[in-house]
């Protein structure tokens, strides 16, 4: 019998193979990750606007390590504690 096997992105950026099913989905270009029932994500799915640069992650800290950035609509808490790293980090090389 052969196992289902799904296309999911490293902590690295790579992509491979795995028999487990990511529970996060991305956009390759725009390096956003978020719920895999993103309406946002679905809007551009149904539109074929998204699919070429769609991806997938096992969990949340894979997309993180490889870059991703929560999405604002899907994940807003995250999100907000993103931006709020962002605006830290801005303020803290500003200073200097």
């Amino acid at each position: 019998m052969n196992e289902k096997l799904y296309n999911l992105v490293d902590i690295k950026g790579n992509q491979y193979l795995s028999t487990e099913k990511g529970t996060f989905g991305g956009h390759k270009k725009l390096k956003i990750y978020g719920r895999l029932d993103c309406p946002s994500a679905q809007m551009w799915i149904k539109k074929g606007q998204y699919i070429r640069y769609r991806v997938f992650f096992i969990d949340e800290a894979t997309a993180i390590n490889a870059g991703y950035r929560p999405c604002a609509l899907c994940m807003k808490e995250e999100y907000k504690k993103w931006k709020e790293q962002q605006n830290a980090g801005y303020c803290k090389t500003k200073k200097r």
